[in-house]
Formats: C-alpha cells, sequence, structure tokens
C-alpha cells in the first residue's frame, strides 16, 4: 500500500509519556483517511484502533477520542498504541460518507495496515473497537481481516434491513442518502449475514433502552457469532444508546488487560 503521507504531527497529550500523532494514510484508492496514533512507548506491544459514531453532526471524526482523552487514557493504561480513525466524511478523511459501506470498511482495513507497519505494534495483538455506526463497519471489517486479536462493539445494528424497516426517519434518510436501500447495499453493511467469517474474540456492549440501534440486533448477531463457534460475550446495560463510563469501564478493563496480556511460555 501506497501511503498518501505522514504527518507525523506532534499534538500536546496532556501527559509527559505519550505521544501523540496526527496521520494522513491512502486509503488504497487515492482518497485521504485521518488518523490520530497515540504511544506510550517504544515497546512493542498491542495496539486498539478507535471507530467513532454518528457525534450529532459535529463530523469531528477521530479528534473526538483525542479530545475526550480516551487516546492517551487507552494508551498510558494499557501500555499500547491506541489509535482513532475518522470515516469518510468525518474530520480530515476524505469523503463523501457511505454509512459504513466498502469505502468506510477500506479506510479501517487501511488503518489497521498502517498499525501493522509500527515497529512498536505487535500485529497478532490489535484490537478493534466501533461504536454505533463505527461498530456496523467494524463487524463488517472483521469478516475480512481475519487476524484481529479481538473487537469490541458498541451500540451498533448487525441486520441494517431490519434496521432500516423499524428505525427512526432519521435514519431511515441517513441510510437512503448514504448507503441506497438496493439488496446489495444491505448487505454490504450487514454484519449478520457475514457472522460466520468473523474469527476475532467479540465482545458486544449494548443499551437495554437503546431507541436507535434495539437491542435485539446485539442479541441476533451474538446469537449468530456463537453458532458459528466464535468466542463472543454480549452485556445488556442498564441504558439507552449512550453507555454510561462507569458500567462500562470495568468491563473494558477486564477484557482488555486479559487480550493484551503477555503470552508466557511454560518451560
Amino acid at each position: 500500500m501506497s501511503w498518501l503521507h505522514i504527518l507525523g504531527h506532534r499534538i500536546s497529550a496532556g501527559d509527559a509519556k505519550s505521544v501523540l500523532t496526527q496521520h494522513i494514510i491512502d486509503r488504497g484508492d487515492g482518497a485521504a483517511v485521518e488518523l490520530f496514533q497515540a504511544r506510550d512507548s517504544d515497546a512493542r506491544a498491542g495496539a486498539i484502533l478507535f471507530v467513532h459514531g454518528n457525534q450529532g453532526g459535529l463530523f469531528l471524526g477521530g479528534k473526538e477520542a483525542v479530545d475526550d482523552g480516551s487516546l492517551v487514557r487507552f494508551s498510558s493504561r494499557l501500555g499500547v498504541t491506541a489509535a482513532a480513525i475518522s470515516q469518510p466524511g468525518f474530520g480530515a478523511s476524505d469523503g463523501p460518507a457511505d454509512f459504513c459501506g466498502p469505502a468506510t470498511q477500506r479506510a479501517i482495513v487501511a488503518a489497521l495496515d498502517f498499525l501493522k507497519e509500527q515497529p512498536s505494534v505487535d500485529p497478532a495483538s490489535i484490537v478493534l473497537y466501533g461504536n454505533s455506526r463505527g461498530a456496523v463497519a467494524s463487524a463488517m471489517v472483521a469478516a475480512q481481516v481475519t487476524d484481529l486479536r479481538a473487537v469490541i462493539l458498541t451500540g451498533g445494528v448487525y441486520d441494517l434491513r431490519k434496521a432500516y424497516e423499524s428505525g427512526s426517519r432519521g435514519l431511515q434518510q441517513a441510510i437512503h442518502k448514504e448507503a441506497g436501500l438496493s439488496s446489495a447495499s444491505f448487505l454490504d453493511r450487514s454484519p449478520i449475514h457475514h457472522s460466520h467469517k468473523i474469527k476475532a474474540e467479540t465482545l458486544l456492549l449494548h443499551g437495554r433502552y437503546d431507541d436507535r440501534a434495539s437491542v435485539d440486533q446485539a442479541e441476533r448477531f451474538s446469537e449468530a457469532l456463537a453458532e458459528t463457534g466464535a468466542s463472543v460475550t454480549l452485556h445488556t446495560l442498564e441504558c439507552g444508546h449512550r453507555l454510561p463510563r462507569q458500567q462500562v469501564t470495568p468491563i473494558l478493563r477486564d477484557f482488555l488487560i486479559r487480550i493484551f496480556a503477555p503470552v508466557t511460555t511454560a518451560h
């Protein structure tokens, strides 16, 4: 893959141990993809890539994880590289947005490829973490990139046609505008139909009272993954679409500490 260019622009991280940089990489078709990265040290370790949600029309992209401190926090506390991508049409990434479709999926794959080439990243220990529409795209990528260590999905829809049929007017308009309503468009954005291809351990987090992405979407996707023999865990939380940090943090901490634990060899 050819890189469009690497900015390597250092951003003040508010933490002397963390190196926070911004990069512009090539999606593989000449389009720009924005990526932010926090690295705690030069030691080789795992990595986590965040894929944002809709962001309420702010279009911050990956900068959201910079502004709220997520990148530095995850990097410093876990001793890993933490990165956040801007989906097409968000941040400095070229658009248009395609509602979790092929262009968005290619952007995520390009970001994963970029991470795998970093000397500080163990390519066998990469976690993909998608939220809301980012969860949809991340699940689709997990069906294509089979060497991911784990996938974390929060507040996603996994059968887009079902979500469209029962969704809000706003959701229907976004899908119609960005993706279209053809059978192929729904299939390209519905991870439940590709669950047999997902090999990574999967953690699903979903609000029981989510009015944007019905909890049955996560339940059905969890069942579909389990039927294929995949390792999957679903946590249903007592909340809506936005997952309270105090509920999510202990679940994520236990999961990620185990995922990133150094492999020991018995002698």
